[in-house]
């Protein structure tokens, strides 16, 4: 039998962990030294950690950042159980058992691609966004969240494509990284943070492709990852406007590497409907195909 493709490409390392942050809203960014997975991480793959070594039950953590030169990985994630409790009381220093990087990762397939995450959902997007930002793209990045977001925003140094006339008042704060790197990017919440957009991601998205001309418009494509219902949510745009999308799937998982089928999720294709393990044939789908 042919190899599967995931084989020889995942990596068990005992990571150094050279950083580890608290945020508002139990949120947590940690860098770790892995620098196999760091060599080989695509924006919208994810590693399995050992949150504790007494806890042998991994938890998949999306990849924020990679740097393959230096060989360091970046995680965000949000202290919700028992195994995200154990991992937020490790400290810098301290060495983490790691498996990864998993899955397939987005392909951007049109110039202007428009990013968008919620909540823990936005590590993919930042990836993505890095991954751009030296090469001939136009993208616009919409992050949203029901917490205080993991970083200080600040009013943006940068106009919007297509949006300097129909932005709504006061919606200025971007991600200071994004703008440091010259990527425009707004923020959505319903709870009233200041300069964000006061309603949801798929809000901003509708605006900003009504701005655009029936040019640029054919030059978009949607990716997105964050909870269920904003992925679902986003795929009604993409089919309101008949444009492409990607949407990164977050399921619970056990062993991550396609053994247990405990992370499936049901999708259509030409060939019909067929079970598809988020871990390995995953976690990017093609958004329409996905039965919500």
């Amino acid at each position: 039998m042919p190899a599967q493709a995931h084989r020889d490409t995942i990596f068990v390392e005992d990571a150094l962990i050279l950083s580890h942050t608290e945020h508002a809203g139990d949120q947590f960014i940690m860098r770790v030294s892995a620098p196999k997975c760091a060599a080989r991480a695509e924006p919208g793959q994810f590693a399995h950690l050992q949150c504790d070594p007494q806890r042998p039950m991994r938890r998949p953590i999306s990849i924020m950042r990679a740097s393959a030169a230096d060989g360091w990985v970046d995680f965000l994630y949000k202290r919700l159980g028992e195994g995200t409790t154990l991992l937020a009381n490790r400290k810098a220093g301290e060495s983490i058992n790691l498996l990864g990087p998993i899955g397939k990762g987005f392909t951007i397939s049109t110039s202007r691609p428009l990013l968008i995450g919620g909540g823990v959902g936005m590590p993919p997007m930042i990836f993505v966004a890095e991954q751009l930002r030296s090469r001939d793209y136009s993208p616009f990045v919409i992050l949203g969240s029901e917490v205080p977001f993991p970083f200080s925003p600040r009013p943006s140094q940068l106009l919007v494509n297509g949006m300097q006339n129909t932005m709504p008042d006061g919606v200025i704060a971007a991600m200071p990284l994004l703008d440091d790197w010259g990527i425009p990017s707004r923020l959505a919440s319903l709870q009233g943070y200041a300069g964000c957009h006061q309603g949801y991601v798929t809000d901003l998205a509708r605006i900003w492709l009504d701005a655009l001309d029936e040019q640029q418009r054919s030059e978009v494509s949607l990716y997105a990852c964050g909870p269920h219902p904003m992925l679902q949510a986003v795929v009604s745009v993409a089919r309101e406007y008949d444009l492409p999308v990607q949407v990164s799937l977050e399921e619970f998982m056990a062993c991550a590497v396609g053994g247990c089928a405990g992370c499936v999720v049901e999708v259509t294709s030409e060939s019909g409907t067929a079970m598809k393990r988020v871990c390995v044939d995953g976690p990017v789908f093609e958004g329409k195909s996905v039965r919500w």
